[in-house]
């Protein structure tokens, strides 16, 4: 899946969902490192993908980043509040409750 995806990237095509898709793979194939600029990059290019906040704070916690992974959870929660998205907005607490228990 990512290799398709990368070769679109390459040929010059960008948007959030081209990133959310790569980040979302990569992320599948526990390639976390690797999902995280397109996440980043998918946030830039759409600051209201609240799904995109909560995949790269999942990433940012399995390559045991917490405090930016806290951050990040912190900020898709304000976006998932604004827009109203309950299911986004409880697993981004869920997160948010995990990394407190782990003492960041």
């Amino acid at each position: 899946m990512t290799d398709n995806l990368e070769r679109m990237l390459a040929s010059g095509r960008d948007d959030p969902m081209l990133r959310f898709g790569l980040g979302s793979g990569y992320f599948n194939e526990k390639e976390f490192a690797r999902a995280i600029p397109h996440l980043e990059s998918c946030i830039e290019q759409d600051p209201d993908y609240s799904a995109a906040y909560k995949l790269l704070g999942r990433s940012l916690l399995e390559e045991g980043e917490l405090t930016a992974a806290r951050d990040v959870f912190e900020q898709g929660l304000a976006i998932a509040i604004a827009q109203r998205d309950k299911q986004a907005e409880r697993e981004i607490n869920s997160f948010l409750n995990k990394i407190r228990r782990l003492g960041s």
